[in-house]
């Protein structure tokens, strides 16, 4: 799986977990070059609380487009370590 943002691989691997409809990568598939950290947070009910990162690719910023959760809950300890995409990210085989 290739997860594809503003044409370029961004982070790329056969080892995906989906959980709700998103893939889940390896946290070390994500190509940092891509990646600044971002302050915003949000909370699960069921996941825990999701931190994000920012991806910058050829001078454009998409905001909060990548997340995570640092300390899954028990329920989504299948996540740990994984990241997952949104905001026009494309996840492509």
């Amino acid at each position: 799986m290739k997860a594809i943002w503003n044409g370029t691989v961004v982070a790329e691997s056969d080892d995906t977990v989906v959980v709700e409809g998103n893939h889940y990568f390896p946290a070390s598939a994500l190509k940092q070059e891509y990646v600044l950290s971002s302050n915003h947070r949000t909370s699960c009910p069921w996941k825990g609380q999701a931190r994000y990162y920012t991806l910058f690719v050829k001078g454009d910023a998409n905001p909060d487009s990548v997340w995570y959760y640092p300390e899954p809950s028990e329920a989504a300890a299948e996540i740990k370590d994984r990241v997952a995409f949104w905001k026009g990210v494309k996840i492509e085989d």
